[in-house]
């Protein structure tokens, strides 16, 4: 079982920055592929990064350039490191982790852009 705590939302303006967290508890054997997503309200749930074991990285076209993912192994957590934000960037924060396989979700984390 992999326990998962996400943290670093906030209510900032456009063209701020915030940094998420997704520490991972438990079993953590070290081969995972780790994903945020984001859903935002009356929308489906979509994947905004992920990174693998290996330190792979994907995005979102919409968040190429301004998102970083990026990880501490040593510490078992995933960061997002989210600048130039948007108002549409706005939603809930999600962290899934695979853990050999097995998903495991974060309670999620509220990203709010407005002026």
């Amino acid at each position: 079982q992999v326990h998962l705590v996400e943290s670093g939302g906030g209510l900032v303006q456009p063209g701020g920055s915030l940094r998420l967290s997704c520490a991972a508890s438990g079993k953590i054997f070290g081969i995972n592929v780790v994903g945020w997503y984001r859903q935002a309200p009356g929308k489906q749930r979509e994947l905004v990064a992920s990174i693998s074991t290996g330190g792979d990285t994907n995005y979102a076209d919409s968040v190429k350039g301004r998102f970083t993912i990026s990880k501490d192994s040593a510490k078992n957590t995933v960061y997002l490191q989210m600048s130039s934000l948007k108002p549409e960037d706005t939603a809930d924060y999600y962290c899934r982790w695979t853990e050999v396989g097995v998903d495991y979700w974060g309670q999620g984390t509220q990203v709010t852009i407005s002026s």
